[in-house]
């Protein structure tokens, strides 16, 4: 999980970010708020540098 995303977050990261968050989701065992911080994530890398939500497959 990322400590702290902002509308400063840099997407020449998001690449290895996605990458990092989809495979901590899908080996997730924690609770349903982490999970939920997780997904929230991968949903504002997405939105914040228009990758489309099709392209990621994850659960």
């Amino acid at each position: 999980m990322l400590d702290k995303l902002e509308s400063s977050y840099d997407c020449a990261n998001a690449s290895s970010d996605l990458h990092n968050l989809i495979q901590e989701l899908e080996q997730f065992q924690g609770s349903e708020e982490q999970r939920n911080r997780l997904e929230n994530q991968i949903h504002f890398i997405q939105n914040k540098c228009s990758i489309p939500h099709e392209h990621l497959h994850y659960r």
